[in-house]
């Protein structure tokens, strides 16, 4: 088995898995719910049965970078701050338009084995250390799927905690209750991609759109920091039905839930697809908004959609943030999380210190 597959040596026994009979174990880190007989993977390929035990990703990253916070994109966790954001290998999921394919997808396709960069071992206080290194405020699991490696995630998150750090996870939502539960303690803020309300769309990456809708939910019940993308990309995801149906659902869970509409690059196996227009997510954000979503943004083409990188009070209406792309112009929100001209509590997780907040830090 470590033949076929290096990355085994850099494994260890999971904990979100339960054994059942004749060696088999059913792994729980994400709605698939594996079951895994000796000598199987799981469908992301990471998670194996070696003689009853189900091994899980340890110790090594294949890309780690301190980015702004707006990029995973969080616009209402620590605005202005850097995550330092890893990264293993592997996905639950094989959307055609995937964006982080090459690390992805690395373990089922080919094209991405030959283009990946060599993992590197590192330790949980070695990736501290680079974080702190780094001013980094917040530490993210992301660019593949962070469920699939939850235990390694947690004890990075731990040890990031002890320093005073800020955790989240840039995910599909593609969880369990059980390994939602199991994060929980050490996790603050919580990403998700939804990215179809299409149940088809859904079948055809490899999920079933119920489980997604499910987790983001638990995620608000739960206490996290929730906010929500979709990528809108022409002829999948992006007539107005579909749109209504995205935002009026986000909107019965939690009216405060920021709800992010970015645009589609052609890329992996839909570089013939056409890029998403300006005013295509103009369109998407307004019916967010008519939906009655508080916070609703534009992204991945800055600078082309007008107010809505901007974040407003929902009370009187004035910009608490004025963004450029990751850049922050303007910040009018109180050390409390209120807004600075009405005193209106803005939903989100905020600076203690706003007067520490650097402008023209990232562009």
């Amino acid at each position: 088995m470590s033949g076929e597959y290096p990355l085994d040596q850099w494994s260890k026994t999971g904990e979100v898995y339960e054994k059942l009979e004749e060696g088999a174990v059913r792994c729980l880190s994400c709605a698939h719910r594996c079951l895994i007989r000796p000598g199987k993977r799981g469908i992301c390929r990471v998670r194996f049965n070696l003689e009853g035990e189900l091994r899980v990703p340890w110790g090594y990253v294949a890309g780690a970078a301190a980015d702004p916070i707006e990029k995973k994109p969080f616009n209402h966790f620590l605005p202005g701050s850097i995550a330092f954001t890893f990264g293993m290998l592997g996905c639950n999921f094989h959307c055609a338009f995937c964006q982080n394919w090459v690390s992805s997808q690395a373990l089922r396709d080919p094209t991405a084995a030959n283009l990946v960069n060599p993992v590197t071992y590192a330790s949980a206080d070695q990736l501290v250390s680079y974080a702190s290194r780094n001013q980094a405020q917040v530490m993210a699991s992301s660019y593949n799927e962070p469920l699939i490696t939850s235990e390694w995630g947690v004890e990075i998150f731990k040890k990031a905690r002890s320093q005073g750090m800020k955790t989240v996870m840039v995910s599909n939502g593609y969880a369990t209750p059980e390994v939602l539960r199991y994060v929980r303690p050490f996790l603050d803020g919580y990403k998700i991609d939804l990215k179809s309300m299409n149940p088809v769309n859904y079948r055809d990456m490899g999920g079933v759109l119920h489980c997604v809708l499910d987790s983001i939910k638990l995620a608000v019940e739960l206490g996290l920091w929730v906010e929500v993308v979709t990528l809108v990309i022409p002829g999948f995801n992006d007539s107005q039905e579909e749109l209504w149906q995205t935002s009026r659902f986000l909107a019965s869970v939690s009216r405060d839930i920021p709800w992010h509409v970015t645009a589609f690059h052609p890329d992996y196996k839909m570089e013939d697809g056409k890029p998403t227009q300006a005013g295509k997510l103009r369109e998407a954000a307004e019916i967010g908004q008519e939906a009655g979503l508080h916070y609703v943004y534009a992204g991945n083409i800055p600078g082309r959609v007008g107010n809505l990188e901007n974040t407003y009070c929902p009370k009187c209406s004035n910009a608490v943030i004025v963004r450029r792309g990751y850049l922050l112009e303007s910040y009018k929100i109180s050390a409390s999380g209120n807004c600075s001209f009405c005193g209106e509590k803005i939903a989100g997780v905020w600076t203690d210190h706003p007067e520490e907040i650097r402008y023209s830090r990232w562009f």
